[in-house]
């Protein structure tokens, strides 16, 4: 089974859901942001997800618009972020790793060549926000064919005519975007994230994970008691942009992933 399988199947048989954090590769630079990607997982990260910088995050809302605009501007790009991965997976072989972007930079990069490389360095899986399904041949084919997963995002105005050709495609886990808006924005109610799974437990049997607007160990608890994943991002994003040093980044992060990992660890109990 891949990375993604087997934690997923760990979870199920320990009857709780995955912490999965968000953070931007070479945020705020590469060495503070490798110091905090390497310590997210004794912090309680099931599984990263691991943002390719790029000028253009059209579903991002500011905490991760300024991300991305510091990483660049401290030199970040594609060859460096899965150099991170490389260094990254040096000590940790187990813990699942998703990038998480956009598809002009892999454009640019060049499809075959970043689907290689990301195998090579310990990538699991995609989240590529601009793909549709109707060009799964531009990178999901070639990426799935590869070993690497493609996870699909899904979002309140994703219809059950159309979810199923999202879906069709997905392997890994399903993202369910729970608000109709940017990264950071206000939260789904609950009654809402509820009416969301059922849904789409009619149409998979992939683990759903819950994402956009989650910031507190009370609020991720409550979304784990519903699906099998919490996505955090936002509010991680945010202790880097408040740190006044490149040690309180770190610090701050993680003593953050603390909280939320034992939020999602006692929700079920």
């Amino acid at each position: 089974m891949s990375r993604l399988q087997t934690r997923f199947a760990e979870l199920k048989q320990a009857d709780r859901a995955a912490l999965i954090t968000f953070v931007t590769a070479g945020d705020p630079d590469y060495e503070t942001s490798l110091a905090i990607l390497k310590g997210l997982p004794e912090a309680g990260a099931d599984v990263i997800e691991l943002g390719m910088p790029f000028t253009d995050p059209m579903a991002d809302g500011p905490a991760i618009q300024l991300a991305n605009i510091r990483a660049l501007g401290a030199g970040q790009d594609l060859v460096k972020t899965l150099r991170m991965v490389r260094a990254f997976r040096e000590g940790d072989r187990t813990t699942p790793l998703v990038l998480m972007g956009y598809f002009n930079p892999i454009h640019y990069y060049g499809v075959e060549r970043f689907v290689a490389e990301a195998r090579e360095a310990g990538v699991d899986g995609l989240i590529v926000v601009d793909l549709p399904p109707e060009h799964n041949e531009d990178l999901c084919d070639p990426a799935q064919a590869a070993g690497l997963d493609f996870i699909r995002l899904t979002t309140p105005t994703t219809n059950d005519k159309r979810l199923p050709k999202v879906l069709a495609g997905s392997s890994g886990f399903v993202y369910y975007v729970s608000v109709a808006g940017v990264t950071g924005a206000h939260a789904a109610s609950l009654e809402h994230v509820e009416q969301a799974v059922a849904r789409l437990r009619r149409h998979t049997d992939l683990p759903l994970c819950i994402g956009f607007g989650i910031r507190s160990p009370e609020h991720a608890a409550s979304v784990a008691r519903l699906a099998e994943g919490v996505v955090v991002g936002s509010a991680l994003v945010d202790r880097i942009a408040k740190a006044g040093s490149k040690e309180q980044a770190v610090g701050d992060v993680l003593g953050l992933c603390r909280e939320l990992a034992g939020g999602v660890r006692e929700a079920r109990k």
